[in-house]
């Protein structure tokens, strides 16, 4: 492949592979500055050479190769002025030396290494998050600022402070074993269903979904169920799986956004529904049941009901009893609230709603006004409807989203 079309096939394997090619030369060259610096080098490389030269049949291999070059050219050219510097390019060049035949291993588990070294407990909660986003998903710093509420600059300061702590504390690049491995997976576990949550409703962009975060969630979480089949990594993986299997009838040709009530279930993946349900019995028959396991089992629910009107609502609001007593938020005690609603009507879902707000808890939520909004639709309070349709316009980012609210909006409308 030779010719403009290698410009559209490099950008595929930068999403594809940019995060993997990082996980790898963080892990060659101990730092994340230098291994960002030699990931966008390599691809800068690749652009110039592939058109004329053709894409290698390892893309990976050659741009791990090319960036630990770039790298170590770098520090070479400072390293005239560093004694230290010095020390480094020869280890580094002993390193390149013995690496590439003895590596094979190493990169299939470099993302997961990475992801517990962001997840490290000497990293505030806040900053683990934050360079897992940016690191293993490469999600950009205002992406992450907007999923959870903050500003680009905060999380800046988060990643720069993390790295630095990394470096300074000499954090080991490695999965962490025995009894270390189960203190630090729930926050490993938490991470990853972030991130999963990021690519099936993205908080902001034109696409109703990204597909390739989901992906990376669920290969993240088949690697996790792997190295320590714990029960919450059971349900978190089976939870994943109950939502991906909805892929295909999420959305329209177009990229729309279908509601659950409204998707054509023949279309739901029942290969991976079968697995979520494997999982799923393999915890609950184990007794040990979390959080992820409850959300899974109602998902579980709705998988199994042959259509919308089926669901059996009253036992999603049991499920979701026992998860505000597991795991109690605002956004679990919204969702128990809609499940309330379709199973004893709006007006009960309603009140419960109303009780969030006036705690002050969800008011930058558009999911929030949006359920409200249809609760108050579904009652015939289509002025009220209105209101709560503006204010959950207000604070939605997402196209897809915003697109959908406006067609509500416009159906209440007289």
């Amino acid at each position: 492949m030779i010719g403009p079309e290698v410009e559209f096939r490099i950008a595929e394997i930068y999403r594809q592979e940019s995060r993997r090619v990082l996980a790898t030369l963080i892990r060659l060259l101990g730092d994340f500055d230098l291994a960002e610096d030699g990931v966008q080098e390599a691809f800068t490389a690749a652009a110039t050479q592939w058109p004329q030269e053709g894409v290698p049949d390892n893309p990976r291999a050659w741009l791990i190769s090319t960036g630990r070059f770039k790298a170590i050219d770098r520090i070479r050219r400072r390293a005239r002025f560093d004694r230290a510097l010095r020390d480094l390019v020869v280890q580094l060049e002993h390193d390149d030396r013995t690496a590439d035949e003895s590596d094979e291993q190493s990169l299939q588990d470099d993302r997961l290494r990475l992801i517990f070294t962001c997840c490290h407990p000497a990293l505030t909660p806040d900053a683990r998050v934050a360079m897992t986003l940016r690191e293993v998903c490469g999600l950009t710093t205002e992406e992450i600022a907007r999923a959870f509420l903050t500003s680009a600059a905060t999380v800046a300061q988060r990643i720069v402070r993390a790295k630095a702590k990394i470096r300074d504390e000499s954090i080991p690049y490695a999965v962490p074993g025995g009894d270390e491995l189960a203190a630090r997976l729930e926050v490993v576990l938490r991470v990853v269903y972030l991130v999963f949550n990021e690519g099936y409703s993205p908080s902001s962009g034109e696409a109703a979904t990204r597909p390739e975060l989901v992906d990376e969630a669920v290969r993240l979480g088949r690697v996790l169920v792997e190295l320590v089949p714990d029960p919450e990594a059971l349900g978190l993986l089976s939870l994943m799986l109950f939502h991906d299997s909805r892929r295909m009838a999420r959305t329209t040709a177009s990229g729309e956004l279908i509601l659950l009530s409204d998707q054509d279930r023949r279309s739901w993946d029942q290969h991976q529904i079968a697995e979520a349900t494997g999982l799923l019995e393999r915890v609950w028959k184990a007794g040990e049941v979390g959080p992820y396991a409850i959300q899974a089992a109602i998902a579980a629910t709705h998988a199994g009901a042959p259509n919308a009107a089926e669901t059996n609502w009253k036992r999603v609001v049991d499920l979701y009893d026992m998860l505000v007593l597991a795991d109690a938020s605002p956004v679990v005690e919204l969702n128990r609230a809609v499940a309330v609603a379709m199973c004893d009507g709006p007006s009960g879902g309603l009140a419960l709603i109303d009780e969030i707000f006036a705690r002050g808890d969800l008011r930058a939520y558009h999911l929030a006004h949006a359920a409200r909004a249809d609760l108050l639709r579904r009652m015939g309070r289509h002025d009220e409807a209105r209101d709560s349709y503006r204010r959950a316009l207000e604070v939605a980012e997402q196209g897809a989203q915003r697109r959908f609210l406006k067609e509500r909006l416009a159906e209440t409308s007289p």
